[in-house]
């Protein structure tokens, strides 16, 4: 008989995006008169850079003729994207990586997960709370995670760092001696950012226990304050120690298309071994690389035009977010996140809790949000809300909820 991962059957109920939609569906079919505002998922709504289409139309052109057509391409990435990439997000930043340290995917909840596959099963894992499900779970398949305990809401074998209101929502550095740390900034979901101060600090505690940092910094285009770091590397040593995950798909809109990158550093060894290497080794044997049409469509991204339609893109929904923010802030609830980044934190009124509250916004001001609860133990008293909605419906969304309250 075939033995299956047992680990599977440890994940508890379904992915937090998974039932938040089946109570959607749910109330749609009960109620099918109800206009709904959706500000949970974190799904963009504005269209692609038109830099970017006009760049996949043509290269769809190019793959309509004998000379201009790829099959498979580089596992890596090509080259002409690899290339933008490390002039356009690292050098012009100050910040030296070679095109071969850079690793073109599907996307980043994709290298997120996947990367568990070059560390060994028994590495303790450090993640904050509350947390972008995908850290967790990924790490729950494998194996490392132990048992989940229903009553407390956390896994036996992880180290959880509490990102809350006393603490600016920023981790602090476990007591005991860790392997693995999951950082994302600007935070999934609480919205906010790390200083260079507060990340030199992960960088020494990582060089000083070989352990490794996986940063996420997809929502790093969110960025306004100028002393703000946008990526792990512009902090001195984090070469030796740092995974950085990229994407386009919140910047330019790539969430149907599928593009994001992952820079691994050659000077990252652990167990005597290149983690380059390994990961290089990991994409050859289980991808196949992202199509030569998408990746023509990520590289406009850096022409010129890309660079100021994308921005254009982002302000629009640094708007939302101020819209969000503000609005919230006036009805007396408690706020934080949505000026460096596209999530808005909100404490839920009167003690409520998270999916409670989730459940009345929906009922009540047909406005869908992701209850906090969801994220981890310290994301429960609250909601997450996006701003990558229409500008109309956002402002709507507020007024309805407003109205309830």
């Amino acid at each position: 008989m075939a033995n299956i991962n047992v680990n599977y059957n440890k994940l508890p109920g379904s992915y937090l995006f998974s039932e938040i939609a089946r109570r959607v569906a749910a109330y749609s079919q009960a109620n099918p008169e109800k206009s709904i505002i959706r500000l949970g998922i974190g799904d963009v709504t504005r269209p692609l850079p038109a830099a970017v289409t006009a760049a996949m139309h043509k290269a769809v052109d190019e793959m309509a003729t004998a000379s201009g057509f790829h099959g498979y391409g580089p596992e890596q990435g090509y080259d002409f994207l690899r290339n933008a990439i490390a002039q356009a997000d690292y050098k012009a930043r100050g910040v030296e990586i070679s095109p071969d340290e850079i690793f073109v995917s599907d996307g980043a909840k994709s290298d997120c997960g996947n990367i568990g596959d070059i560390f060994g099963v028994d590495n303790v894992v450090a993640v904050c709370d509350p947390v972008y499900p995908v850290y967790v779970d990924t790490n729950a398949m494998a194996g490392r995670a132990g048992d989940f305990d229903e009553a407390a809401g956390r896994w036996s074998n992880l180290v959880y760092m509490p990102c809350v209101a006393e603490n600016g929502f920023s981790p602090v550095i476990p007591q005991r001696k860790v392997d693995m740390i999951y950082l994302c900034f600007p935070n999934n979901p609480t919205g906010a950012v790390a200083t260079k101060e507060q990340l030199k600090a992960w960088v020494d505690y990582a060089n000083a226990n070989d352990a490794v940092i996986l940063f996420d910094s997809a929502y790093e285009a969110f960025i306004t304050d100028p002393d703000i770091p946008h990526s792990i590397f512009e902090i001195e040593g984090a070469r030796t120690c740092a995974i950085e995950f990229r994407s386009f798909s919140k910047t330019a809109g790539f969430t149907g298309t599928r593009c994001a990158y992952t820079v691994i550093p050659k000077e990252l060894i652990r167990g005597g071994t290149s983690l380059n290497a390994m990961w290089n080794r990991r994409q050859c044997t289980k991808f196949n690389g992202v199509p030569y049409v998408v990746q023509r469509g990520a590289e406009a991204v850096y022409s010129p035009e890309g660079q100021l339609q994308v921005k254009e893109t982002i302000q629009y929904y640094l708007h939302n977010a101020r819209i969000i923010r503000d609005g919230l802030a006036s009805a007396g609830l408690t706020v934080s996140g949505g000026e460096n980044s596209p999530y808005i934190w909100c404490r839920t009124p009167d003690g409520m809790g998270s999916w409670d509250f989730f459940d009345k916004l929906l009922h009540e001001a047909n406005v869908v949000t992701t209850p906090g609860a969801g994220f981890g133990p310290s994301g429960e008293g609250y909601i997450r809300l996006t701003a990558f909605g229409d500008a109309d419906a956002t402002r709507l969304a507020v007024e309805r909820i407003k109205a309830i309250l």
